[in-house]
């Protein structure tokens, strides 16, 4: 088996879903599937401006880094991508991106699922709102839904 490529970062700046797809595949003819999501900033209520996402860098790294490893262990994939953007992101723009690569399809599902549940809840960043208002909320929780997705993986990975 090929050792899978993983690939980790957390950055201010926009990413390119194409670019991080042709990165992870081209040349890679024993990959069958590749499942992506991106997770952008919402504005319910048409009331938020943005999101201001802090983390720790390194630790955030290391932890992102060890849970990409762990879904390469738990199925067969050829690849991961995981990336995160902190600073002040806008409503309307890209958050995160996660890509899984693997020779079936399933595989693909699952490591990237299982990789955005655990980003969702235990990856060490914060959000808190800033409102069209002017006026800055809460930080932002995990909610329940979110807790029951991760709990799903059965190991609190």
């Amino acid at each position: 088996m090929i050792q899978p490529i993983i690939k980790v970062q957390i950055c201010r700046e926009d990413f390119s879903i194409e670019k991080e797809i042709e990165a992870l595949t081209k040349g890679r003819y024993d990959l069958g599937a590749v499942v992506s999501f991106v997770g952008l900033c919402r504005d319910e209520g048409n009331t938020l401006n943005s999101l201001e996402i802090e983390h720790y860098p390194v630790m955030a790294q290391n932890e992102i880094q060890r849970i990409a490893e762990t879904a390469c262990a738990r199925w067969p994939l050829g690849g991961i991508v995981a990336i995160h953007r902190y600073g002040n992101i806008l409503a309307g723009e890209n958050i995160v991106l996660v890509i899984a690569a693997s020779k079936h399809r399933q595989a693909a599902f699952d490591g990237a699922n299982f990789l955005m549940d655990y980003l969702k809840t235990r990856a060490p960043f914060w959000k808190k709102e800033n409102f069209k208002s002017g006026d800055r909320g809460e930080w932002v929780s995990a909610n329940d839904e979110d807790d029951d997705a991760l709990a799903k993986w059965g190991d609190n990975s």
